[in-house]
């Protein structure tokens, strides 16, 4: 009996041990694919980080403006005209030449209206002579008051009409209103010229205009006065600057523009007749917060930036200000010196995990973008 004990007692021992082994082993299975699970999520996270390139929010000086296309237009200009008819005897000036208010740009055959001055002026004599004989009379009441008045009326005609004829004399000579520089002389020497044809064009380059027709949406940001800067073509790298000079009160209902006249010195060789891009400055922020335009994301709604944080990147909303450039304000939604991502956004989520390449300046980032 006491055999058959120990025999079993000895089995339910060897059971139990390797009721143990199983136990243990197990366990270290599941402790071993636990930590490669750990191993290998530590591994993703790190294949995960996107490579992104920053930019920080800095402060510039930003302006609002509208811009637009328009050519230089003399501020002056007269287009003289003949006020008689006759032969061009002499075109005294060329295109390009100055002259002075005035001055006779072009004669023009004179001999009939001196000969009216003659005819005129004969005439005055005859009937002042007259007059003068029926004065005397008047006075010894020795001619009638009627007669008298008659020839006193004569004598006031004739005056005139020798007046109109030195007038019309004086028209042989075609003279300047203006101080500038002629743009046209069509007019060569022998030409008949008919009254009231143009026959010389001046303008007075010293102060150039161009016309902007500008939308009705901007009516209420112009203003005489306001700062505006143009570029030409022609003289690549210079900016012009001049003011608001006029503003039309009237918007034209067909096409929904007002006009807007800028004036500008033509210091710098500037010339009517070039085409400008003019921008009209009417406002202006000395500190403003921007970031480069790039840095915005593009088709996501409301505006919004990637701001990285803590080797992450988070959705930051912003509400953005003027534009100018490659330059954009941020008036709400990020402080000084955050850093921004500029490159690298399309692979991004709210919280993915970056590795920054570089800080860029936002001078430098903006400049790299034109």
């Amino acid at each position: 009996m006491q055999h058959r004990a120990n025999s079993s007692g000895n089995v339910w021992l060897r059971a139990c041990g390797s009721l143990l082994v199983c136990a243990l082993l197990l366990s270290g299975c599941k402790g071993g694919a636990a930590g490669a699970d750990a191993a290998g999520k530590g591994d993703a996270e790190e294949k995960e980080a996107v490579t992104v390139e920053v930019a920080p929010v800095e402060t510039r000086s930003m302006a609002a403006s509208y811009t637009g296309t328009a050519p230089l237009e003399a501020s002056v200009e007269a287009q003289v005209v003949a006020k008689t008819s006759g032969v061009a005897l002499k075109v005294l000036v060329s295109e390009g030449e100055n002259v002075r208010a005035g001055q006779t740009l072009v004669r023009l055959d004179s001999d009939r209206a001196r000969l009216q001055v003659a005819q005129t002026a004969s005439q005055v004599g005859k009937l002042s002579n007259q007059f003068e004989r029926a004065r005397k009379m008047a006075a010894e009441q020795l001619i009638a008051a009627a007669d008298y008045d008659q020839i006193r009326y004569d004598l006031a005609n004739a005056q005139a009409a020798n007046r109109m004829a030195n007038l019309e004399l004086s028209y042989a000579d075609v003279k300047a209103p203006i101080d500038g520089v002629v743009a046209s002389v069509p007019p060569k020497a022998g030409n008949f010229i008919q009254i009231n044809t143009p026959i010389v064009r001046i303008v007075d380059t010293s102060t150039l205009e161009a016309t902007l027709n500008v939308p009705e949406r901007e009516l209420a940001t112009m203003a005489v006065g306001l700062p505006v800067e143009l570029a030409v073509d022609a003289l690549p790298g210079k900016s012009f600057r001049g003011t608001v000079e006029r503003i039309s009160p009237v918007v034209d209902a067909g096409s929904g523009t007002f006009r807007v006249i800028a004036r500008f010195d033509s210091d710098g060789g500037l010339q009517a007749g070039m085409f400008g891009r003019i921008s009209i400055n009417y406002d202006q922020r000395a500190d403003a917060a921007v970031v480069p335009r790039n840095a915005l994301l593009e088709g996501e709604g409301d505006p919004a930036v990637f701001v990285v944080e803590d080797g992450k990147v988070r959705r930051a909303p912003v509400q953005l200000g003027y534009t100018d450039g490659n330059w954009v304000e941020v008036r709400e939604g990020l402080a000084i010196g955050d850093r921004v991502v500029i490159a690298g956004k399309t692979a991004l989520r709210d919280g993915s995990a970056v590795t920054v390449i570089g800080d860029t300046p936002v001078s430098a980032t903006a400049e790299s973008a034109q």
